[in-house]
């Protein structure tokens, strides 16, 4: 195994009715709130009241509409001027991935004097930040237990991926009936997002059978509980299931001992969604079964072996190589079961961006360091295979 460092603050508070611990999680942080979120979904579930009644105690500010993909330049300064001229000491963040990834910039941001996206590209290490807490509608990112945030500068075309162990959540408060009404498209999306955070821990030179173990059953969970959810959106268990399974694949316990992967379908992605702004988890679905394709070899054919065999059931007495290439036909026809586009195209991406794309690839994402490293032509070639 290798070396490594785990730690996890975040408190996650999970099951029906769980909203209700929110003033007793915010008291001890301060009195001014900051109240994030997206397109207005939470006023039509009817969590905006609740959360606006269980604060009537609290000085509560609010920023609104932040963007999938969110924006740094309208969202995040946005809420970083309102922290700033409010003395907010307390962000709380309700929503899905994009709306905890912009207050988690929002946080930090806040706490600093200079250009926000200095922190956010590492240019400056980020000294404080302001404590967030988050109420979960939509499981995909695993953002709500994580210490990372994913941030898109629309003029430079940048996604820009930021980790810091200061983006911890304080607390997060998972219900499972507030993704009763995420639809089957986003149900979908945060499917693929998960299965692919926990693929690409997975698929790595160094691991170990317990990594594996840990792996392989949030998988198949994820698996079994997504396909209930589409069927099935109101169905209590699965959703649970779901959501918890999508808050452990980012965290980093499914691959302790484990050596770094790269997470090159993220990085190729970024620029996807950075360039059309479309859903991140179509475009890994898109992007995932090529990149399988094309890395494999003779010194990767284990790790294919072990997915397939494990995962989707392939039967390990064939040859390797058809064990692989089953493998890969599994995840595309996986995803493809859950009505997700499988090509480019299907998502309004043609041929005439892709040289760029790659080009900015390369250069911004460090994908010469993953597992198999992937040069601009190694890039250009996954992207063309995906059209």
């Amino acid at each position: 195994m290798e070396n490594f460092v785990y730690c996890t603050p975040t408190k996650l508070i999970f099951g029906k009715d769980a909203v209700l611990n929110l003033p007793n999680v915010l008291k001890p942080l301060g009195k001014r709130v900051l109240l994030t979120y997206g397109g207005g979904s939470i006023k039509k579930i009817g969590l905006y009241d609740k959360v606006k009644e269980l604060l009537a105690d609290f000085e509560v500010y609010e920023l609104s509409g932040i963007e999938p993909n969110p924006k740094y330049t309208t969202s995040v300064l946005g809420g970083v001027r309102l922290c700033k001229e409010h003395n907010i000491d307390v962000v709380l963040a309700v929503g899905g991935g994009s709306v905890l990834d912009c207050s988690k910039a929002i946080c930090v941001g806040a706490l600093y004097d200079g250009e926000p996206w200095d922190l956010i590209t590492c240019k400056v290490k980020a000294k404080a930040a302001l404590p967030l807490v988050d109420i979960l509608t939509l499981a995909a990112t695993g953002s709500e237990y994580d210490s990372g945030c994913v941030i898109s500068r629309t003029e430079t075309n940048d996604k820009v991926g930021y980790l810091d162990d200061l983006l911890f959540p304080n607390t997060s408060i998972l219900d499972p009936r507030y993704t009763f009404s995420v639809s089957k498209k986003q149900t979908a999306a945060g499917a693929a997002d998960a299965i692919n955070h926990i693929m690409e821990q997975y698929f790595c030179e160094k691991h170990s059978l317990m990594a594996d173990g840990m792996c392989e059953s949030v998988i198949k969970s994820l698996i079994e509980s997504a396909k209930i959810a589409l069927k099935e959106p109101e169905n209590y268990e699965a959703r649970g299931e779901f959501m918890v399974c999508c808050s452990l694949a980012c965290n980093k316990i499914l691959s302790i001992g484990n050596s770094p992967s790269g997470w090159p379908c993220h990085g190729i992605e970024h620029a996807l969604s950075a360039y059309y702004d479309i859903t991140h988890g179509e475009g890994l679905a898109i992007i995932t079964p090529r990149w399988m394709k094309h890395i494999l070899n003779e010194n990767t054919m284990e790790r294919f072996v072990s997915f397939g065999t494990h995962i989707f059931g392939i039967d390990s007495s064939l040859p390797e190589k058809d064990i692989a290439e089953k493998t890969i036909e599994s995840v595309y026809a996986l995803f493809e079961s859950f009505s997700m586009p499988m090509q480019l195209k299907d998502v309004g991406i043609d041929e005439s961006r892709l040289e760029e794309m790659a080009h900015h690839i390369a250069v911004s994402e460090g994908l010469e360091n993953a597992w198999v490293p992937l040069t601009e032509s190694d890039i250009l070639e996954i992207l063309k295979a995906s059209l």
